[in-house]
This record gives C-alpha cells, sequence and structure tokens, in this order.
C-alpha cells in the first residue's frame, strides 16, 4: 500500500492561512491601514504534512 503523500488541509485555519485585518488606523491618502497575518500552525501554506510522513525519516 502506498503512504498518503498530498497534504491535509490546516485543522487551525480550515484552508485560510493568510487573513488581512484592519488595524483601525487609517493611512495618509484616507484608505484603512491593514496587516497580513499567517496561521502558526501551517505558517501561511493552509495545509500540512501528516505527521506519519515526518517521523518516516528518522
Amino acid at each position: 500500500m502506498m503512504p498518503q503523500t498530498t497534504p491535509r488541509v490546516c485543522r487551525d485555519c480550515d484552508g485560510f492561512a493568510t487573513v488581512t485585518i484592519t488595524t483601525g488606523l487609517q493611512t495618509a491618502s484616507g484608505a484603512r491601514d491593514t496587516t497580513r497575518v499567517n496561521c502558526p500552525t501551517c505558517r501561511g501554506l493552509g495545509h500540512t504534512i501528516p505527521a506519519a510522513l515526518t517521523r518516516a525519516g528518522k
């Protein structure tokens, strides 16, 4: 049987790895100031590698 090599959707962000959040401030041009935040679990990828595959290299 072939091991599963496809990445799984991140359970913490459900695949939405990067979000844009408004800071409540405005830029000099009057637009809203925003910041981008990545999911800390998948580091902004939206998917994770199954644990069995990361331990196989030991």
